[in-house]
Formats: structure tokens, C-alpha cells, sequence
């Protein structure tokens, strides 16, 4: 097997990455459908980009399932059910299956009432949020994908220097023309995986994305494990964090505090609160109507006049999908890091890794 070194990249096929990833979770104890859910998004994420919240998760995973931190068997609890909206104990089931299964249950109410919303509580971790869009764009809806994880604090309100959220990522899908709408972004000016990438690299970060415990910015990632530690800055940075900030509260209103339990309860291990929200343009003004004003939004953007440095403007989505065209052909990318933890995973249940494509 061929394999990179260093900061060498290899690529492998989709298919096999994920036959791999699901076989390793299954021997690590997930049942089957389960562990065919979190092989797909793992992937998933890889294929748009997300490298972070991608296969780089797997080895993770495997422990997290032997330990027992995350759930292997079993149904979440309905602890709500009225009309449109659903509330779930998700137990600490597997995050990426969870997710799946609350997209379809929103699709279903938005169909039938317009709105479909599922709050979740007490998920385990869920990934890349933008591996979950596509089944409401096919449905002709569009999709809101928020969560955060209430044990865990990275990010300190604006003016302060305590963490107290964390990076809050939100994830939003909407049909349009030529590609659909793909938004997936922290609400602070990093994810703590990228961070956590950094550290793992030796590396600063580009730009002082990250504030230590002074309130001094930093480029580097060390200061978020320092006693006392510093925070990841949210959109907007150190001028105009308090709109980054405001956004990250939004999340935590719609996620843990409208599911019932967070960072009122603290952490569970590795955890998320998770909303999510489908809505059909069909009971609002119209399907027809709805495609009508998104075309025109599509092209008035593309026709904007590029900035120097731009040849042109893109939508949100559009170039996570094109990478994602471009590696189901050509295979996915994968850092030495990632291939080191895959091989290391695979060896450890006497499993062999796929070729390398050269």
C-alpha cells in the first residue's frame, strides 16, 4: 500500500473508504445500519472539504464505541410529539445516524404541515452538518442544521475572555437552478477541529484567530490548552465579534436550551444538542413562486462584478460540490495524518487499508 509522508496527501476511491469505515465500526461494535450511516457522512465530509469532520473522526469513533461514551444499540426516546415539531433523548446514539433519521422525520412533518422541526438532545457527535442537507434539497425543501456541544467551551461571549460556547456551527440547504444553496459555517472564526489540526501540526494559524486568556489576539493554537485557557474569536473577530457572538446564542437558544437540556446539565462526554428545521416553500408563497425569486437571486450574484483577486462570484456550496464531483472521480484526498490513523484503525481489527490510487 502506498501511503504519504509527511504533509503528503494520498487518494483512495469513495466506495472503499466508506466499505472500510463501516466495517471498522461494525467490529468495534455499532450495528449495521448504523455503522453504514456514519461511514457515508464520515465520507461525506471529505468529499465537500471538511477534512476536519471528516474519516479524521473514525479512530475517535472506535473509542469512543468500546468505551461505551458513545451508544451502540438501541432507539432514541420521543420525549415530545406535537405536530410539526418532535423532541428526542438521543442517548448518545451515534450522532451521523441520529441526524439522518431526524432529516427524514422533518421532511415528512414539512410536508404535511409545512414546518418539520426535531430537536435533539444528548446526541453524540455528528460530523460534517453539510453531509445532511441533500435529502430536503431533493424533497423541494429547504433546511436549517444547527447544534452545539453544552459541555464543552471554547468561545467567550463578546467582551470577555471566559470561553462559555463553543464554535456553534450552523448548516443551511435551499434548491436553486444550476446547484443547490450549501451553507456550512462556525459561528466563530474557526471550528475547534481546525484548531485542534493546527496544534496537532505544530503550526500557527494564518491569522490571529484566537484570543488568550489576557485578551490579547493569537495565532497560536496552544493557547487554547493553557491555564487559564484562551478562546476561539467569533465572526467578526475582535471588532465585531458581538455579531459572531449573537449568532452563536441563537444556536444555543435553538439547541440545547429549546430541546430541554444543556449547558444548564453540563456535558456527557463528547455530546451535542441538535436542531433541526425543514421547511416547504409549497405552504408559504408557492414552490413555483419560490424557484422564481431564488433564480433571480442566483443570477444577480453571478453577475455581480468580481472584486480584483475574484474571477467571478460563486453561491455558497459551490465549490465543496465541485470537490466533490472532482473526488468521486478522481478519489478522495486524504492527509498522511488521516491515512496514518485509518491504517493504525485497520491494523488494530486486522482489516488491510484500500490501495492507494496512483
Amino acid at each position: 500500500m502506498s501511503q504519504p509522508s509527511g504533509h503528503g496527501t494520498a487518494r483512495y476511491r469513495a466506495g472503499e473508504l466508506a466499505a472500510l469505515a463501516r466495517t471498522l465500526l461494525e467490529r468495534a461494535g455499532l450495528p449495521q445500519d448504523k455503522a453504514g450511516d456514519v461511514a457515508e457522512v464520515l465520507v461525506e465530509g471529505d468529499l465537500l472539504g471538511k477534512s476536519t469532520h471528516g474519516l479524521a473522526l473514525l479512530p475517535l469513533y472506535l473509542r469512543e464505541i468500546e468505551s461505551g461514551g458513545m451508544t451502540a444499540a438501541g432507539e432514541p426516546e420521543i420525549l415530545n410529539d406535537i405536530g410539526a415539531c418532535q423532541t428526542w433523548d438521543g442517548r448518545k446514539l451515534p450522532g451521523p445516524w441520529l441526524a439522518r433519521r431526524a432529516t427524514t422525520e422533518a421532511i415528512t412533518r414539512a410536508k404535511r404541515f409545512g414546518l418539520g422541526a426535531v430537536a435533539i438532545q444528548r446526541s453524540h457527535h455528528t460530523a460534517c452538518l453539510g453531509a445532511y442537507l441533500q435529502p430536503a434539497i431533493d424533497a423541494g425543501c429547504l433546511m436549517l442544521l444547527t447544534l452545539t456541544d453544552p459541555g464543552h467551551s471554547s468561545v467567550a461571549p463578546f467582551g470577555g475572555v471566559t470561553p462559555v460556547l463553543t464554535s456553534n456551527p450552523i448548516a443551511f440547504g435551499a434548491p436553486a437552478p444550476d446547484a443547490p444553496i450549501l451553507i456550512d459555517m462556525s459561528t466563530a472564526l474557526m471550528t475547534n477541529g481546525g484548531v485542534a489540526a493546527y496544534r496537532q501540526r505544530g503550526e500557527n494559524l494564518p491569522h490571529p484567530f484566537l484570543m488568550d486568556a489576557l485578551g490579547r489576539p493569537s495565532t497560536d493554537p496552544n493557547v487554547i490548552a493553557a491555564d487559564p485557557p484562551g478562546t476561539i474569536l467569533p465572526l467578526g473577530g475582535l471588532e465585531a465579534g458581538h455579531k459572531g457572538f449573537s449568532i452563536g446564542l441563537i444556536v444555543e437558544l435553538l439547541t440545547g436550551c429549546l430541546a430541554g437540556r444543556g449547558r444548564a446539565e453540563g456535558g456527557d462526554g463528547w455530546s451535542a444538542a441538535v436542531f433541526i428545521l425543514v421547511m416547504d416553500p409549497a405552504a408559504f408563497g408557492g414552490t413555483e413562486n419560490f424557484n422564481r425569486q431564488v433564480a433571480v437571486l442566483a443570477e444577480r450574484c453571478h453577475a455581480a462584478q468580481p472584486r480584483p483577486g475574484f474571477d467571478h462570484v460563486e453561491l455558497p456550496g459551490a465549490h465543496g460540490l465541485a470537490r466533490r464531483e472532482r473526488q468521486l472521480r478522481d478519489g478522495v484526498e486524504l492527509s498522511a495524518s488521516i491515512v496514518t490513523g485509518l491504517s493504525e484503525s485497520a491494523a488494530r481489527f486486522d482489516l488491510a487499508m484500500p490501495a492507494a490510487i496512483t
